[in-house]
């Protein structure tokens, strides 16, 4: 009941206050308090809530809440359920700066492969801020401490009506220089202003200013306001500083420190070059005082060539000895009586083989007989042997046997073989060829072949 009453009478509610003892639960939910001056009250703010905040809340901010009342019954405290909450004072820029931030962000605009890198050593630097205050005063005396470089100023408003537009032309003009000509193109551009409260830096937040920052060809550090100030600005600018002095020092190097580098490198390449030279001395008579005489080298050598003589030396002679002996016990079986012996075992085993020449004279007459039989045969399929009794066999100029009267028919001209001997003909239907010197005869009357 005591619930119910709370939250009927006090349905919504907007409590201004300071945040305090703010943490976030590992259920996502934010619990902290609110109090001012003269009281405190307990907040909570469920996670679904906490995930549209546009910031990020910390103790010691001072925020306007607005939510319903309710109790809690496990502490017997009442309490705030936060469904929004604003920065105090900021609540309708920071809004209106998140829209935009989106929507830009959605458009790529702040994408980071958009960045780019910046160049390693500028010749010449634009610097677009206000040409009265400390911002350029530092840049100046910041670069001719590091590295004095030619610098071109863009004077413009950094805050109030009109100051955008300026901003962005000043952006967009540095991009519009050609390079080579009289004015030189700036390498890099510095985008600088000093700090200030949200509504002095809104400039940077305009969407002309951010835009014109993206689209510039030269990369450009974003340098606007103090360290904890962040606009828009900085997140389309390639590069973002915390002040406009350490932008100053991110754009060159120090001219110093690149001469002591250039010396150290110059010193190193001296050493490298001299120093494999005496290591290389070293080595040799370190190497040298470690090689051994040429007589040890060569003595291991000459000891094994003698020994491999004298075992060469005694193997021919063992060698020698021993074919010797072999060729006298050849020579006992060379005797006559053995030779004779073995010429009459080989005449029995030829008498046995039992080659008579009658063997050899009834095979050949075989074959004989076979070849007399072939050589009737093709007599007998001799296509030539009817024509003896009156047939013709028609040709064809190569010569081959027509058997068909289309085969015939196609040819220009037939040979007719009697006989007697061939007849030249031309099938029905065609005329030969003229020769050059009986064009002007008519060709005899050709006979038809059926």
């Amino acid at each position: 009941m005591l619930k119910r009453t709370v939250e009927e009478r006090f349905g919504f509610v907007r409590i201004r206050g300071e945040l305090s003892g703010v943490k976030r639960a590992a259920s996502g939910h934010l619990y902290c308090s609110l109090k001012d001056e003269k009281a405190v009250i307990d907040a909570v703010m469920w996670r679904g809530n906490t995930g549209r905040l546009a910031f990020k809340p910390e103790d010691g901010l001072e925020i306007i809440a607005t939510g319903k009342l309710t109790t809690y019954p496990g502490r017997s405290k009442y309490q705030i359920v936060v469904e929004s909450m604003e920065i105090a004072g900021e609540g309708a820029l920071l809004a209106l700066l998140e829209k935009t931030r989106a929507r830009l962000a959605a458009e790529g605009l702040f994408a980071p492969e958009r960045k780019r890198p910046l160049p390693f050593l500028p010749r010449v630097i634009g610097v677009v801020t206000s040409p009265t205050g400390a911002v350029i005063r530092d840049i100046l005396h910041r670069l001719a401490d590091r590295f004095p470089s030619h610098v071109l100023v863009w004077p413009v408003l950094v805050q109030g009506q009109g100051a955008a537009e300026q901003v962005a032309a000043a952006v967009n003009g540095f991009s519009q220089i050609e390079p080579g000509g009289e004015i030189p193109r700036p390498d890099v551009v510095i985008v600088a202003r000093g700090g200030g409260s949200i509504e002095d830096l809104w400039a940077f937040n305009e969407e002309i200013v951010v835009r014109a920052i993206a689209e510039c060809p030269i990369p450009v550090i974003s340098a606007v306001g103090h360290e904890t100030d962040t606009t828009l600005a900085d997140f389309a600018a390639d590069l973002r500083a915390p002040t406009p002095t350490a932008a100053a020092e991110l754009a060159v190097p120090v001219r110093e420190e690149l001469a002591d580098q250039l010396a150290e490198l110059a010193l190193r390449k001296r050493r490298a070059v001299v120093r494999p030279l005496s290591m290389g001395r070293e080595r040799l008579e370190a190497r040298a005082q470690r090689l051994p005489k040429p007589e040890a080298l060569l003595a291991g050598f000459a000891q094994r060539l003698d020994d491999g003589s004298e075992r060469l030396r005694r193997g021919l002679r063992d060698r020698a000895a021993a074919e010797r002996e072999r060729l006298h016990e050849a020579a006992k079986g060379l005797s006559l009586p053995l030779l004779r012996n073995r010429l009459e075992r080989a005449g029995d085993r030829l008498q046995a083989q039992r080659l008579a020449p009658t063997l050899l004279t009834a095979r050949i007459g075989a074959q004989r007989d076979r070849l007399d039989g072939l050589a009737r045969l093709m007599a007998s399929l001799n296509p030539d042997r009817v024509l003896e009794r009156g047939y013709v066999r028609v040709t064809d100029a190569a010569g081959r046997t027509l058997v068909s009267k289309a085969a015939a028919e196609k040819e220009p001209s037939l040979a007719l073989r009697f006989r007697d001997g061939e007849l030249q003909v031309v099938p029905a239907g065609t005329r030969p060829a003229r020769s050059a010197s009986k064009e002007s005869r008519p060709a005899p009357e050709q006979g038809k072949l059926l």
